[in-house]
């Protein structure tokens, strides 16, 4: 978290990191181009287009790095919120001399250096760029550094943040390996937004193509196909004396464990805090859409859902602690939910932020709970965590947002595309006008829990979340939505009434 200035940790609703002025031109902005999170500061901070500058924002994958506007005449976009062990990973990149820069600013005295490295994390260094203070988090310096050699052909670079300490100390917008290099036919000319990549199996699953921000752009053609048949389909009569709520689920269990993450991390084996995965038992750090669709293997019913769920893993005393039982709620919590439809094949979102670091005493959001008899009792020592009853469970319940903006399966932050009901209550008047399944997970754990509490891997209880890709049978899903949510009608894990 940060320590210093007006710029600290996401999550904290009382530290809103912004100066005011910042605040009234991002929200402008940002509201122009749908809530996108990635947006330009000011119409005079367009971000200048120079030959041989990678732009920070556009890494292929990273740990830790959130992207904000940057505040001055160089405008778009920079990385902020990086302490040590964060890092970004930039593909395809010519390093085409030994003089080195990078544009960046930091308010932590403290401040460390960021190193570039081949090929992984602990890869050949290429160079250090050393960080110092420089009055703020928008207070902007070019620093140099020189390549320890020139590699020749396309490199994959890794920034590593290295700090004495753990707080945040740096803000990167931009780099420069050397001189700008010749366009030619197979890498085309440098820009400052990087060009869109054609699709590959590791990152775009079916129908979806990415682009090198981030973004995963839905296949009209193939979300037209799956809305006519959904539209197409006949809805069952709702037998009398059904309760009315818009309700589906599939029931899970523990699948396995891994330090992977397919969305944040994709094609990095290891890269991630312990995860637990429910559902579809292949995923892994390689996962798609085609190969969870391709694996009939699940911990959750009903068979049709092959998708994949995952949370931080829990511990108590030291050792792991798996949920005895997830259900995977389907629901709505809109105004109306008879405009629902279907999730899009391989569409993927993540609710909570693995990087909230912050106390959870009693009455604060986002708490852990006691379910059954007898309730909650009292509190760990630290106060972060419920001990309960001898008659009752710890348990969670992660709840996603249920409107979309129709266009993505994927976002940079893997929630940009996914969003809140208008002032209506309907998506329809909102920024996300499309109703999808408000998803819900609820967690049960074995234990009451003591005075030692518990830990997860991502470290305290406010740093809870939930990541969910989706790979249905395209007809088992859109017969539970049109059945159960669209007819308001409250269904179990195999759509029956």
């Amino acid at each position: 978290m940060r320590t210093s200035g007006a710029h600290v940790a996401p999550g904290d609703a009382s530290k809103r990191r912004r100066h005011t002025t910042r605040v009234a031109l991002a929200a402008a902005v940002a509201a122009a181009l749908g809530g996108s999170g990635v947006y330009v500061v000011n119409a005079n901070a367009a971000e200048t287009v120079v030959p041989g500058r990678v732009q920070a924002e556009a890494y292929a994958a990273q740990s830790g790095a959130q992207v904000e506007g940057t505040a001055d005449a160089d405008g778009g976009s920079n990385v902020g919120w990086l302490a040590a062990g964060d890092w970004l990973r930039y593909d395809d990149i010519a390093v085409t001399g030994a003089a080195l820069t990078a544009r960046i600013a930091s308010d932590n005295a403290a401040a460390g250096s960021i190193e570039l490295r081949l090929g992984s994390r602990t890869g050949a260094l290429l160079a250090t760029f050393p960080v110092a203070r420089t009055g703020g988090w928008q207070k902007w310096t070019t620093v140099n550094a020189t390549a320890a050699s020139v590699p020749a052909g396309r490199q994959t670079v890794f920034a590593v943040l290295k700090s004495a300490q753990a707080g945040d100390f740096v803000n990167i917008n931009w780099f420069t390996f050397g001189a700008a290099p010749a366009p030619s036919a197979s890498s085309g000319p440098a820009s400052a937004s990087p060009s869109p990549v054609p699709p590959s199996p590791s990152a775009s699953g079916a129908g979806g193509v990415p682009s090198g921000d981030g973004w995963v752009t839905l296949d009209q053609a193939k979300w037209k196909a799956q809305l006519a048949a959904f539209n197409a389909l006949q809805p069952k009569p709702v037998p009398a004396g059904n309760v009315r709520v818009p309700e589906f689920n599939a029931s899970c269990t523990v699948s396995h464990s891994r330090t992977d993450d397919p969305i944040v991390f994709p094609g990095l084996p290891g890269a991630s805090h312990m995860h637990t995965f429910l559902g579809n038992d292949s995923t892994d750090a390689h996962t798609t859409t085609m190969t969870l669709l391709a694996n009939a293997g699940s911990s959750c019913k009903p068979g049709e859902d092959r998708s994949a769920y995952w949370i931080p893993e829990l511990t108590e005393n030291g050792k792991k602690l798996d949920p005895h039982g997830v259900t995977v709620y389907y629901g709505s919590r809109l105004k109306d939910p008879t405009r629902t439809v279907p999730f899009p094949q391989g569409f993927r979102m993540i609710v909570g932020d693995a990087k909230r670091q912050v106390a959870t005493p009693a009455g604060a959001p986002g708490q852990f709970w006691c379910a059954g008899a007898g309730g909650e009792t009292g509190r760990s020592s630290d106060g972060n965590w419920p001990v309960c009853a001898r008659t009752a469970e710890l348990t969670f319940q992660l709840t996603f947002p249920d409107c979309w903006d129709g266009v993505h399966l994927d976002s940079p932050d893997h929630k940009s595309h996914v969003g809140g009901p208008g002032p209506d209550g309907t998506c329809a008047s909102g920024k996300f006008p499309v109703a999808i399944p408000s998803l819900s997970f609820v967690i049960g754990y074995p234990s009451s829990g003591s005075a030692a509490g518990f830990k997860l891997s991502s470290g305290n209880a406010s740093s809870m979340h939930g990541d969910a890709f989706f790979a249905w049978d395209d007809a088992a899903l859109g017969s539970r939505v049109k059945n159960c949510i669209v007819q308001k009608a409250k269904c179990d894990s195999f759509g029956n009434f």
